[in-house]
């Protein structure tokens, strides 16, 4: 029987769906490898470590509780936060330990020691590591949300109640719970990628925006390795024909890239040099062994054909003299079903949920970075997308709205 179901409210009343565990990460780490690459991943975790311990263990101990209190940002993971994400796992059973579960993935326009910013990007991602398998749904930045009795924007949630408050309202919306959280502001994406030495993309159009980037304002198509400055420019860019949509995919696209080059290093330390050098634009309650331990389970994924990717069915409409994306919930809610059995989205009717990933869309001559659904082209009435080894599907459907505002 699937887990996707609603249950009664919680004293908070925000829907309270069941089964997964946030204590799931850690308990993978007590799973039998079953492949000798992983073994040795694990075996080499625990070697380097090992080594760093005989050879220093204090100095090593202070370096890992400072990594540590620097990724667990307490301005963004707080006691309100952690409560979200405990109550996620209130209904886990010793029968269900080895579950998916779920993490709320957010890109912010927040600076250090800021804390009244929006969520630009959301990416809600169901985490398999029996089937080394992941799934990401995008949720536009401007869905249209009741939150606490005003109509807002999604992202605007996260302005009044922070993480929690992002939790809950993407929790209650998409009918599961969500086991962790990781939050990163768009300037950290620069120094994450500088970190890994660039991450290798393809891009699938020509992208230009002389107005709202200096160091990089265009971006040839085709495979090549982009560097911070490139990445940034590559993930935030906006204003193509079918709206944020294209926004959107490309920063999944960024993520596989992300995931396909991590997952290949057979050098277990790197991941820890990473979390280190990226330990102050990552905020997450994820613990560093934690991250190490997702890292090795996930060795030997196939990044292009066992990532699925979606939006959330929807379309821009303007809404009393405002322009909001408004969501299909209860397309949503079929689509989510197929998400929670860890199904492939496209296996939707495409003609129902728009276009499947790969499809390319061209630019506005000077796209824009931080503005909203550009209004004047056509956009997916309702998309999800997903990519395989062997399929790639486009359908879309065209509305005109005005722009959407911040």
């Amino acid at each position: 029987m699937s887990k996707h179901m609603r249950t009664e409210e919680n004293d908070s009343g925000i829907d309270a769906p069941d089964e997964y565990s946030r204590d799931n990460v850690e308990r993978y780490s007590n799973k039998r490898r079953k492949h000798s690459l992983r073994k040795s991943v694990a075996r080499g975790i625990v070697i380097a470590l090992v080594a760093i311990l005989v050879g220093g263990g204090v100095a090593f101990a202070f370096w890992i509780n400072n990594v540590q209190t620097r990724m667990n940002n307490s301005q963004v993971i707080t006691p309100e936060l952690q409560q979200s994400l405990a109550d996620a796992s209130a209904d886990n059973t010793p029968d269900t330990p080895n579950d998916p579960y779920y993490v709320l993935l957010l890109g912010t326009d927040g600076r250090p020691g800021e804390t009244d910013y929006r969520a630009d990007t959301i990416i809600l991602a169901r985490i398999d590591p029996p089937s080394k398998r992941v799934t990401l749904l995008s949720i536009p930045r401007d869905t249209m949300v009741e939150w606490k009795g005003t109509t807002m924007k999604i992202n605007g949630v996260h302005t009044y109640d922070g993480a929690a408050g992002m939790v809950q309202i993407v929790s209650e919306k998409c009918g599961v719970q969500i086991s962790h959280y990781a939050e990163i502001a768009f300037d950290g994406l620069s120094t994450l990628t500088d970190a890994m030495g660039g991450v290798t993309v393809d891009v699938d159009q020509y992208m230009k925006d002389t107005e709202n980037f200096d160091d990089v304002t265009e971006l040839e198509p085709g495979v090549q390795t982009l560097d911070g400055a490139q990445a940034l420019f590559y993930c935030r860019c906006r204003h193509f024909p079918d709206g944020d949509y294209t926004r959107m995919r490309h920063q999944r696209t960024f993520i596989k890239a992300m995931l396909n080059q991590l997952l290949a290093t057979n050098d277990p330390t790197k991941i820890v040099s990473l979390v280190d050098a990226t330990a102050d634009v990552i905020s997450t309650d994820l613990s560093i062994s934690d991250i190490v331990t997702l890292a090795s389970e996930m060795v030997g994924m196939d990044t292009e054909s066992d990532i699925y990717t979606a939006y959330v069915p929807s379309e821009p409409k303007d809404v009393d003299g405002v322009a909001y994306v408004v969501a299909d919930w209860n397309a949503l809610d079929e689509m989510m079903k197929v998400i929670d059995a860890g199904e492939d989205p496209s296996s939707l009717d495409v003609d129902q949920y728009g276009y499947v990933d790969e499809g390319s869309s061209s630019t506005s001559a000077d796209a824009g970075a931080d503005g909203a659904t550009d209004s004047a082209n056509s956009s997916p009435v309702a998309t999800s997308t997903a990519t395989t080894s062997s399929q790639s599907a486009e359908s879309t459907a065209s509305s005109s709205t005005s722009a959407p505002k911040n």
